[in-house]
Parts: C-alpha cells; sequence; structure tokens
C-alpha cells in the first residue's frame, strides 16, 4: 500500500521549492508503461507549465488539489483563454478534469501547492503538436512573465493584448 502523508508532502514541497523548474513529482504508478500515469505534483508560485494538450492519443486530465490552491486555465488554439477554474484543498473546487485534446496549463496560486494528476498510461513525451505554438518554450526568458499573467487571466484574455 502506498501512503500519502504530511511529511511527503512537506519534504516534495521543499524539493519543489528549491528545484530550478519550481516544481517536483511523485511517481505513484510503478513506471512510465503503467496503464493509468498516477502523481503527486508539487508547484510553486513561478513554476512554467507550457501550455499544452493530450492528443494523441485524445486523452483526459485529473487535477485533485491536495495541498494549497492553483489556477486551471483552457485555451483556444491561438492562446485565448476560455476557462479558468481555481481548485483549493479544503475549498469549494478541490478537483477538475480537463477534456481529451485540450489547450491547457495551471499556475500555483500559493506556496506549497502539491496536486493529484492523473491521466491514462502509457507516459508519452510532449511532442512540437503538443505545445502551444504562441507560447514560450521551457527555458525562454519570457516563461516568467507569461506564468505571471496565468495566476490572473481571465477568460476572453489573450497574452500580450
Amino acid at each position: 500500500m502506498k501512503l500519502i502523508d504530511t511529511a511527503l508532502l512537506q519534504e516534495l514541497s521543499a524539493r519543489a521549492a528549491s528545484s530550478q523548474r519550481r516544481r517536483a513529482n511523485f511517481n505513484l504508478h510503478h513506471d512510465l508503461e503503467d496503464p493509468v500515469q498516477r502523481f503527486l505534483n508539487a508547484v510553486e508560485p513561478g513554476s512554467y507549465v507550457c501550455p499544452h494538450r493530450h492528443h494523441m492519443p485524445p486523452r483526459h486530465e485529473l487535477l485533485a488539489a491536495v495541498e494549497g490552491r492553483a489556477a486551471v486555465l483552457l485555451f483556444t488554439p491561438d492562446g485565448e483563454v476560455t476557462e479558468r477554474t481555481e481548485i483549493t484543498a479544503g475549498g469549494g473546487i478541490r478537483v477538475a478534469e480537463i477534456p481529451a485534446g485540450t489547450w491547457h496549463t495551471l499556475a500555483a496560486l500559493q506556496p506549497g501547492t502539491v496536486l493529484l494528476e492523473i491521466k491514462q498510461g502509457p507516459y508519452t513525451p510532449r511532442t512540437e503538436e503538443s505545445l502551444a505554438s504562441w507560447a514560450p518554450s521551457d527555458g525562454d526568458p519570457a516563461c516568467m512573465e507569461v506564468e505571471r499573467w496565468f495566476r490572473t487571466a481571465r477568460p476572453g484574455d489573450l497574452f500580450g493584448r
């Protein structure tokens, strides 16, 4: 049996806070071939998650707030926000399921945010077609500005407009 306790959550958040990408994960699935990918993702404010989609094959993604608070954003292919939902541990909305093939991202809204992520496996690396062409790639200096925008973006917003 795998157990998730406060010590694990705190250790994972500490790893995320000290990492360059401002996030760290803890896999619950056995390996990348597992038919159901399940993991904890500690995400700190300032962590840039490039907008992406799970489309080949189409896969849903479930995000549940275990600790903290995060914004989940859905987009049109050209980057207009179509939906924004905040999920909060112990709050009104705790879980969001992203429809298969939908452009999306997330942004941590407070330190110590830990999400449980579940999606169909096996793991498939992101491809050029699965990353939003309008968003900077990981490592681009513009990522910090876009990530700050994610934290406040609302439906109808388009980055840079």
